[in-house]
C-alpha cells in the first residue's frame, strides 16, 4: 500500500505539472472569472476531458495477483487487469469550475476513454467519472459565493469521489475477483492522493487569480496615475501641444519601444524607435490602425504583415492601437509600439484599454466644462449687457427739460449719460474691469438718479484714493445702487439716503450699499440672491444677476451678503480680494 501511495503521487506530481500550464492559458481565465457560454463550455469540457484522458494514460494497472505496472495505458487491458485511474483529480476540478454541465461533459469524455480501455471496473470507471463530475458541479452550486473553492473545503470534497468509485467496483464486480481486498489496497491511497491533488489545484488557482489581480491592479493603478499627469497636456489648446506631451509622458513611464500619437490624419508626435521614420505630418498608413479610427476601438497587431510600418528597415513589429474617443468622435489614436510580439503581454493589453478610457473620460470632462464655461459666460455677459428701457427713457426726459432750465447741467448730465451707456456697451467683452472703471460706472448712474429726485434723494460715494490692480465684475456696484434706488426707498417721500462705502481689510476689497428704506420682506430676505424674484411686487433680478457674476467669476468668498438694519433700511455687502490674486491675462481674459 506505501509503495502504491507513492507512486500515485509521483504521478499526480506528473498531472499537476499539467494542469500548472492549464492555468496559464488565456482561455483559462474565463473559467476562473465564470465568463463563459455554451460554445466556451463545450471547449472546457473537451479539454478537461482530455486531461481526465491524460490521467488515465499515466495510471497504474494492477494484475489479478495483486501486482501492479507503471508503464503507460495507452491500449485495451487484458482480461482480469485493473486500472487505477487518476480522472477523477481532473474531472472534481472541472465540476468545481465550471458547473455540473462542464463537468459531466468532461466526465463523459474520459468515461468513455475508460470503457474504451476495458478491463476490471471498465463499467463502474466509466460511470464514476461522469456522476462525479455532475455532483461535484452541483456541490460548486452551494460555494457560488466564492471564485474558488478554499484547498481545505477541496480536500473534504475530494475524499468522496474515490470513496464512490469503490462502492461502484465492490457492487458491480464482487463475483470476477476478490474486489474486497482489491478495494482495500487501493482505496486508502486512491483517497488521500486525489484529495490532495485537488486541494493542491485549487490553491494554484488561487495563486493564478491574487496574480491576476494583482497585475490588474497595477496596471488600472499606473494608467490612472499617468492619465492624471496627462491632465496638464490635455487641457492644452494646440493639438501639437496635446500630441507631444502625451507622447513624452508616456514614453518615459512605460516600457515600450516607441509611442506615436496622431490626429486621426497624420503623425503629431513620436517618441521613441523609429524616430528618423516616423516623423511629423506623416500620413496613417497601418492597416490596424485605420480599422481602429473606423470601428472606435483598440486594437492590436502582431504579426508583421499588417504592415504596421512600411520602412524597410523599421524595428517595429507589433502594436496596440488606441483610439481616444471624445464626443463620439476619434480625436487622438494613440500607438504603442513593440520590437517583438511577445512583449504584449496581457498587463499591457489591459494598461493600454484602461489609458484610453481614461483618457476619453477626461477629454469629454474637460470639454463639458469648457462648454458650461463658454455658456456661463455668455449669460453673464448678455446680463452686464442690458440697459433698463425706462432708466434710458427717463434720463432723457430729465435732460431735454434741464436744457430749457439749466443748460450747464443738462451736459453734464448728457456727458454722464454717455459714460454710462458706453461702459455697458463695452462690457461685454471683459469678464473682470478695472475697479476704477466701475465706480465711474457707478458715479455717473448716481449723478443722474440724484439729478431726477432732487431734494428728495441724497447719496453718499466714499471710496479709498487709490483703487489701482484691483479688478471685479463689470456692472456690480450699480445694480446694487438702482435696487436701492427703486425698491428701498420707493416709499419715501423726502430725506431718502442711500451710502456706498469702498473700503480695504485684510487683504480684501469689502463694497457696502446701504439704505435707509423699507428694507426686504422678511419672507423673500433668505433667497433674494440665491434665485431671481420676478413678481412685480419683488424684483430680486438685479441682486440675483450680481451674486451670479461674483460667485462664478471669483468664487464663494464674493458672494453678497443681505441684511435689514435696526434703525431701518437694508444693506447689501460682499468682498473681493485684492491686488496680485489674478494674473494679468485671467483678469483682461
Amino acid at each position: 500500500m506505501e509503495s502504491l501511495t507513492i507512486i500515485l503521487f509521483e504521478r499526480l506530481g506528473l498531472l499537476l505539472i499539467i494542469a500548472f500550464v492549464m492555468t496559464r492559458t488565456p482561455g483559462f481565465q474565463s473559467l476562473l472569472y465564470r465568463n463563459y457560454n455554451v460554445k466556451m463550455s463545450l471547449v472546457h469540457a473537451g479539454v478537461f476531458g482530455l486531461f481526465g484522458i491524460a490521467s488515465t494514460t499515466i495510471g497504474i494497472v494492477i494484475h489479478e495477483d495483486g501486482v501492479f505496472s507503471h508503464h503507460l495505458v495507452i491500449f485495451p487491458l487484458e482480461q482480469g487487469h485493473l486500472i487505477v485511474s487518476m480522472s477523477l483529480v481532473a474531472i472534481v476540478i472541472a465540476g468545481l469550475l465550471g458547473g455540473p454541465v462542464l463537468g459531466f461533459g468532461a466526465g463523459v469524455i474520459t468515461g468513455i476513454h475508460l470503457l474504451f480501455l476495458g478491463g476490471v471496473g471498465a463499467v463502474a470507471n466509466a460511470l464514476v467519472n461522469p456522476l462525479t463530475g455532475l455532483l461535484a458541479g452541483l456541490t460548486a452550486r452551494f460555494f457560488s459565493n466564492e471564485r474558488v473553492i478554499s484547498p481545505m473545503k477541496a480536500l473534504f470534497i475530494g475524499v468522496f469521489p474515490p470513496v464512490l468509485h469503490m462502492q461502484l467496483l465492490l457492487i458491480m464486480y464482487t463475483d470476477q475477483i476478490d474486489m474486497i481486498a482489491l478495494v482495500n489496497m487501493i482505496g486508502l491511497p486512491l483517497v488521500l492522493s486525489n484529495s490532495a491533488a485537488i486541494a493542491i489545484f485549487t490553491a494554484m488557482i488561487g495563486i493564478v487569480l491574487r496574480e491576476q489581480e494583482n497585475e490588474a491592479a497595477l496596471a488600472s493603478k499606473q494608467a490612472l496615475t499617468i492619465a492624471k499627469e496627462a491632465l496638464p497636456f490635455l487641457k492644452k489648446d494646440s493639438p501639437f501641444e496635446v500630441a507631444n506631451g502625451l507622447a513624452h509622458l508616456l514614453y518615459s513611464r512605460l516600457r515600450l519601444a516607441a509611442v506615436s500619437i496622431t490626429d486621426g490624419k497624420e503623425v503629431l508626435a513620436h517618441k521613441g524607435m523609429g524616430e528618423d521614420h516616423h516623423r511629423f505630418g506623416d500620413p496613417i498608413t497601418a492597416l490596424p490602425a485605420q480599422r481602429a479610427i473606423k470601428l472606435k476601438k483598440l486594437q492590436i497587431t502582431d504579426v508583421k504583415s499588417d504592415s504596421i510600418c512600411t520602412h524597410k528597415k523599421c524595428g517595429l513589429e507589433a502594436a496596440i492601437f488606441i483610439p481616444i474617443i471624445e464626443d463620439d468622435q476619434v480625436t487622438y489614436l494613440i500607438t504603442f509600439y513593440f520590437r517583438k510580439s511577445e512583449h504584449i503581454s496581457p498587463v499591457e493589453m489591459m494598461m493600454a484599454q484602461g489609458l484610453g478610457q481614461f483618457i476619453s473620460d477626461q477629454l469629454n470632462m474637460l470639454g463639458a466644462e469648457k462648454l458650461k464655461a463658454h455658456i456661463r459666460d455668455a449669460e453673464l455677459r448678455n446680463l452686464q449687457a442690458q440697459i433698463n428701457p425706462h432708466f434710458l427713457f427717463n434720463t432723457l426726459q430729465l435732460i431735454a427739460g434741464l436744457f430749457r432750465e439749466n443748460p450747464g447741467n443738462a451736459r453734464y448730465l448728457t456727458l454722464q449719460l454717455a459714460s454710462y451707456m458706453r461702459f455697458n456697451l463695452r462690457l461685454v467683452s471683459r469678464s473682470l474691469v478695472e475697479l476704477e472703471k466701475e465706480c465711474e460706472h457707478a458715479e455717473a448712474y448716481t449723478s443722474i438718479i440724484q439729478e431726477r429726485f432732487k431734494g428728495r434723494l441724497d447719496i453718499q460715494f466714499d471710496k479709498p484714493d487709490d483703487l489701482s490692480n484691483i479688478y471685479i465684475p463689470p456692472s456690480t456696484i450699480q445694480p446694487l445702487i438702482e435696487n436701492s434706488v427703486q425698491h428701498g426707498l420707493k416709499n419715501i417721500a423726502e430725506g431718502a439716503r442711500i451710502e456706498i462705502r469702498i473700503e480695504k481689510e485684510a487683504g480684501r476689497l469689502v463694497v457696502i450699499v446701504r439704505d435707509n428704506g423699507s428694507g426686504f420682506p422678511k419672507e423673500i430676505l433668505p433667497i433674494v440672491s440665491l434665485q431671481p424674484l420676478v413678481s412685480d411686487e419683488h424684483n430680486g433680478t438685479g441682486i440675483f444677476n450680481v451674486n451670479q457674476r461674483l460667485v462664478h467669476l471669483l468664487g464663494e468668498s464674493a458672494r453678497l451678503h443681505i441684511r435689514n438694519l435696526s434703525s431701518g433700511g437694508s444693506e447689501v455687502k460682499f468682498s473681493i480680494p485684492i491686488p496680485n490674486q489674478f494674473e494679468a491675462s485671467e483678469v483682461m481674459g
